[in-house]
């Protein structure tokens, strides 16, 4: 022990620290400057807070060393009984349950580890007390058995833990010699221990110690030993709601098969407009950032970003070639060569499609020109350290790549392995800020637009421009595209389309709507129709001479309210963009969309489905009429975000979780249209996460940011301590991560935050979680076994916000945090 403690005393020089604390240079005597003093007692404090960290360093040891030691006397009270040791105090055996731990009826000081994130006050008097006191109740306690067993050698060890001996006495003062010794499984930051005469199980998350009591009925039958079993059922991709144009160019084009190719999250989609189905790519692994298309109309170009896999391991960011009928992977290229993201994709056009040029997003902005079918990189060049925006082929010439980005444009020739660079020279006209958009005429003549609002047009086989549309569009050009008969059509900032013939006069321009937003990417559709892409992430489809209707739609934020319909096929969702949109999940189409003055954070249903009320991040929350849209009430909760809406059963009762650490509860009449607040429920001392209601209404059990299970009866706003009380409360929903019948879904080595949400499904045989590795877990339920197995889906390319089952089971629906993006998968 001394060791430690000296090892530690070597990290710190206190010298300095006695020195700054006899010194008086800093007193009102002093002769100092008045800011020389500030300074002095400013590096006098900090020198004093890195001291009482270091104590507490210190003390974490020993409370560590404390801990190794039980284990090691436990392992060696294997061999046989010990004598109890007489210095510690005996415990009551019946506990009861209070912020997530077991307390004795008549002890004290048993307080969560001050090694969890979310302890009350680290810095408090009591910290040592604490430690040492939680060092001495996990010996003291002889029903909580702590051992080194893992499943390796579980299967052989059962007939070795016979006669395991006490670590302490028993309320009676006797050894319980015949007790049999439950086992420890040790995960990472996760260790889970057994105690089978008071029927618990407890975990720790980052040192926090989490107890959930089990139904009276399992405590004879239940082992940690056991293992879980994967459930029947699977997930299947039904339907992608949404689509990426808010900060992607180029991605969005008609294949012959008149399915519409565009992408969200690490998903592409192939949308048949015509018969309303969905095909899905999920071959990357994170965020798509650009899309080509073979001259062949069904080879298929995407490339992704950089990622992280959920055991923290780096994915590289490459490009992934495939085909488009079979949704088979060709080839992956760059894996290892490329930075960060790719930003551009183009195949070439002259010469069969057989080479693709890229670009990534690394300082240098690397182009890169790639015969795909050989995975062999033919050249390389640095293309520029600012933003490169578009990269394409010459139509006739496929030794010809044209770059354009902030600041320049630049006409590329490959020769001999080596890409020759040509500056295109604005000349007498202003050089603009941006070039954003390259096409090309029949004739080869390059085409940008830029973000002065001109559009450029090149000389073919030159760096000179030829002639220019000056004014085209007020503001930035973001998309052109070359039709088949010749036309050219632009669109931008302005939000206008306009079309040019093949002398560069106008013909008509069409002006989309506000709500859906500039236009981003422009492709040609089938006959005369043309389809867009909009920074507020629409896909529209129409002609030049008519209307344009969205056939795809998203959010353009975070999402993390779910909420699905009690009883019809249909499910809400809202985000930081402040939209609330009410989705038909057989129909796929949008029912309705409310813009709100705050950003929301969570949504309800009431029992009725007559109404929904959603939270905000402002302590604001609201309930709509869910036919109408209308606004039926609001009210405020303190001033931080709401996390959880959740209506009881019965629907008389509104239980509202808020960062705040209160749960708010109102008493709900006519049908969810009048609300008058009963109280709050205060306890928790970390903000609320999740939140559930048993069946008759009469309970409500909450989860924490510092990982605590609370139990309240909500019309009286009182906290349930009786672990008796409940063991055997039957939940309406299971939407808490933390709980006897959910532990399993905890992956190894959590630090207890990245699971985000869980959901049971109505028939309770199936459990999915949403992690923050962008995975979308499927269990079976109940899920209380160690290390439960799970089918495992990836699609989202953010942390997974909220997962939710549809009313019948028949759908699960899945929102994805910063990709936007919501996902349907069918149960098979």
């Amino acid at each position: 022990m001394e060791d430690g403690f000296s090892s530690y005393s070597s990290l710190y020089d206190t010298s300095s620290l006695l020195q700054f604390c006899n010194d008086d240079s800093a007193s009102a005597t002093s002769s100092m400057e008045v800011t020389d003093r500030i300074a002095s007692l400013e590096q006098r404090v900090q020198m004093q807070d890195d001291e009482i960290q270091l104590l507490k360093s210190a003390l974490a040891d020993v409370v560590r060393r404390l801990n190794l030691s039980e284990e090691q006397q436990a392992m060696g009270s294997r061999r046989g009984p010990t004598k109890a040791r007489p210095m510690i105090a005996t415990l009551p055996v019946r506990p009861t349950v209070n912020n997530g731990t077991v307390l004795p009826k008549k002890g004290s000081s048993t307080l969560p580890s001050p090694a969890g994130s979310g302890s009350r006050k680290d810095a408090s008097p009591a910290t040592n007390k604490r430690i040492l006191s939680l060092s001495t109740v996990r010996r003291a306690n002889s029903n909580e058995h702590v051992g080194t067993l893992t499943r390796k050698d579980s299967g052989d060890s059962k007939g070795n833990r016979t006669r395991a001996g006490s670590t302490g006495s028993n309320s009676s003062g006797k050894r319980s010699d015949s007790k049999q010794r439950d086992p420890v499984f040790n995960a990472g930051m996760r260790r889970v221990t057994h105690c089978k005469e008071e029927g618990y199980v407890k975990m720790f998350l980052k040192g926090r110690p989490v107890t959930m009591f089990m139904p009276k009925d399992q405590v004879e039958s239940y082992s940690l030993e056991a293992r879980g079993e994967l459930p029947s059922n699977k997930l299947k991709l039904d339907w992608v709601y949404g689509y990426r144009g808010r900060d992607c160019r180029s991605n969005l084009y008609l294949l012959p098969t008149g399915e519409t190719v565009y992408f969200i999250a690490s998903v592409v989609v192939l949308f048949n407009v015509d018969e309303q189905l969905q095909r899905h790519y999920t071959g990357h692994t994170d965020d798509i950032k650009c899309l080509a298309v073979h001259p062949d109309k069904i080879t298929i170009a995407t490339g992704q970003v950089a990622g992280t896999s959920s055991d923290g391991k780096q994915l590289a960011p490459h490009v992934r070639v495939w085909d488009s009928v079979s949704l088979n992977t060709l080839q992956v290229l760059g894996t290892g060569f490329f930075d960060r993201a790719l930003v551009c994709l183009a195949f070439s056009k002259s010469n069969g499609g057989n080479t693709l040029c890229v670009v990534d997003d690394s300082n240098d902005h690397v182009l890169s020109v790639w015969d795909w079918q050989r995975e062999e990189r033919l050249a390389e060049a640095k293309c520029s350290n600012e933003s490169v925006f578009a990269a394409d082929f010459h139509p006739t010439d496929s030794n010809v790549v044209v770059t354009c980005g902030k600041s320049h444009l630049y006409f590329w020739t490959l020769e001999k392995g080596l890409l020759v660079k040509k500056q295109g020279l604005f000349e007498k006209q202003e050089k603009p800020k941006f070039v954003l958009c390259v096409t090309f005429a029949e004739n080869g003549d390059a085409i940008t637009g830029d973000s002065s609002g001109n559009i450029l047009v090149w000389g073919k086989g030159t760096n000179r421009i030829s002639r220019v549309i000056q004014g085209a569009h007020e503001g930035s050009i973001f998309a052109v595209c070359m039709l088949r008969n010749g036309t050219l059509v632009s669109g931008g900032k302005d939000r206008r389309l306009v079309s040019w013939d093949g002398s560069y006069q106008q013909i008509q321009t069409v002006e989309v709507l506000e709500s859906f937003g500039p236009i981003r990417t422009i492709a040609e559709g089938r006959g005369e129709t043309v389809l867009i892409g909009t920074t507020k992430n629409f896909v529209l489809q129409g002609s030049l001479d008519g209307d344009f209707i969205p056939i795809t739609q998203g959010h353009t934020d975070e999402l993390w309210g779910l909420a699905v319909h009690p009883w019809k096929p249909q499910f809400l969702s809202c985000g930081y963009d402040r939209q609330v949109c009410l989705w038909d999940s057989s129909t796929h189409q949008l029912i309705w969309t409310k813009t709100l003055e705050d950003t929301a954070q969570s949504a309800g249903f009431h029992p009725s489905g007559a109404v929904v009320a959603v939270g905000t991040q402002t302590g604001r929350w609201l309930v709509l009429d869910t036919d109408s849209k209308d606004l039926v009430t609001v009210h405020t909760d303190g001033n931080e975000q709401l996390s959880v809406m959740r209506y009881g059963p019965d629907g008389n009762f509104l239980a509202i979780g808020s960062h705040d650490n209160y749960i708010y509860i109102y008493a709900v009449a006519e049908n969810g249209r009048k609300y008058s607040r009963v109280g709050k429920c205060s306890g928790h001392s970390s903000f609320i996460t999740h939140l559930d209601w048993s069946v008759d209404s009469q309970y409500l059990v909450s989860n924490s940011g510092d990982y605590e299970i609370l139990y309240w009866i909500p019309s009286v706003c009182k906290q349930v301590v009786s672990a008796e009380t409940t063991r055997d409360i039957e939940w309406f929903t299971q939407t808490c991560t933390l709980g006897f019948q959910v532990f399993g879904l905890w992956p190894d080595g959590s630090d207890g935050t990245d699971i985000n949400a869980a959901c049971r499904s109505n028939s309770k045989t199936l459990l999915v979680t949403g992690d923050d590795f962008g995975k979308v877990h499927l269990f079976s339920y109940p899920c209380s076994q160690f290390r439960a197995p799970s089918h495992i889906y990836r699609g989202h390319s953010s942390h997974v916000t909220n997962v939710s089952f549809l009313y019948d089971d028949s759908y699960l629906v899945s929102t994805g945090g910063k990709d936007m993006s919501v996902l349907q998968w069918r149960i098979v």
